[in-house]
């Protein structure tokens, strides 16, 4: 567990932050909890951010460090759950903002995409530099990106690992990868801050390629990877000049976070068991 998931609680999940930090890596914590039925439940996750926020601000790693936040984690399900969402996504983004740092809202089941963009569009009339994730999966994705690659927009893109038909999303490895470069060329040709969650060393390559045909330097776009997935990589690029972000997931669900990543795409257990046999 202990090499996908930095801990149980905020204090683990800053253990591990002057190690990625002094290696030129920058950080997004993940708070763990996709599963939030109770309104008091989503209360407690949000105050948990808030924790690890305020100790950010007081070790004055914001600079290198942001959060991802899952709106479903917020309440964004429950009755009235945009709603809620929305309020405890704005306590996040104030608390983030007085540690010098952002917030970026991971994108999950297709059902949720439409509300999580309106709560998007309203946390950024206050909190501009709040980041966006968009699954290359969807058919829709590359419209997305093109609507998001505005001045000073954050958006990630990653492939996508959760269920959806047909109809929304494309299924074959090779659709996918090609989706992810047609929008990888919508934000590197944008003018926002496009930020690659990739692993696939083709897809790497490829957004090198892209960011030297447009002009981009260095420190106007980053490439994101899972804690534990391809170190050595992440340091390659960060040693190379790249803006490297590692995503850090922490928190007590870590058990249905790692069985979530290998049910929702069964690719997903060779990977895991790879990068247990070899750190590279």
């Amino acid at each position: 567990m202990k090499r996908f998931v930095a801990g149980e609680s905020a204090a683990d999940a800053l253990a591990v932050t002057d190690r990625l930090i002094s290696d030129g890596l920058l950080i997004t914590f993940d708070h763990l909890g996709e599963d939030t039925v109770e309104t008091a439940q989503a209360e407690t996750i949000t105050a948990r951010y808030e924790e690890l926020l305020g100790r950010l601000a007081a070790n004055g790693t914001g600079t290198r460090a942001e959060v991802s936040v899952k709106l479903t984690a917020l309440g964004q399900l429950l009755d009235d759950g945009e709603k809620i969402a929305l309020e405890n996504a704005r306590r996040i983004c104030a608390a983030a903002r007085d540690a010098g740092t952002t917030v970026t809202l991971d994108m999950e089941d297709h059902t949720t995409v439409d509300s999580t963009l309106r709560v998007l569009a309203e946390l950024r009339e206050e909190y501009p530099t709040t980041g966006a994730v968009i699954q290359a999966y969807l058919r829709r994705a590359e419209e997305y990106c093109a609507t998001l690659a505005d001045e000073g927009s954050r958006v990630r893109l990653c492939k996508g690992a959760y269920n959806a038909p047909d109809s929304v999303a494309f299924t074959a490895r090779d659709e996918i990868d090609k989706s992810y470069v047609r929008c990888m060329k919508v934000l590197m040709g944008g003018r926002g801050y496009p930020m690659l969650a990739t692993h696939d060393p083709r897809l790497i390559e490829i957004g090198g390629s892209l960011a030297g045909l447009h002009g981009r330097e260095p420190g106007s776009f980053e490439y994101q990877m899972l804690y534990g997935i391809r170190p050595n990589e992440q340091l390659r690029l960060a040693r190379e000049g790249a803006q490297v972000r590692v995503y850090v997931p922490y928190g007590e669900e870590w058990y249905g976070y790692l069985m979530r990543r290998l049910a929702e795409r069964p690719a997903n257990l060779g990977f895991f068991l790879r990068s247990l046999a070899s750190k590279s």
